[in-house]
């Protein structure tokens, strides 16, 4: 839920971010006004007050950052839900092919460390 509530709210501001890009006036021409072509303003721009426009797009691309974020971690819990063997699997498919008084996990072979079994089942209860 808070997954799906996140996405759509990714979307609007994606959305909002490329209007509000797309509305703003170039200054000094993009690449060739860094290099001289702006005439008078320095490298980065002049000292004048952010406006508007800018100030929106600040707020619009730390919210895509935060909510992208946000959003790949989620995700990422979602899917470590639940490891998955193929192997596995098809063993409990085939359960009667297993010999009797086997389990699966002694014929796939158990994911736990065999070493510390054997130092357990020396001593006394």
């Amino acid at each position: 839920m808070l997954y799906n509530f996140l996405l759509v709210v990714h979307i609007i501001n994606c959305f909002a971010l490329i209007i509000v890009v797309l509305l703003q006036s170039s200054k000094g021409g993009g690449l060739a006004g860094a290099f001289g072509g702006g005439g008078g303003q320095t490298m980065f721009g002049g000292q004048e007050t952010a406006s508007f426009l800018t100030k929106t797009t600040t707020y619009l691309a730390v919210a895509f950052m935060l909510l992208a974020l946000m959003l790949a971690l989620l995700s990422a819990r979602q899917d470590a839900a639940a490891p998955r063997s193929v192997m596995r699997e098809a063993a409990e498919q085939q359960r009667n092919v297993i010999p009797t008084g086997q389990s699966i996990d002694e014929i796939l072979g158990a994911s736990i460390d065999t070493a510390a079994v054997d130092a357990t089942a020396g001593e006394a209860p």
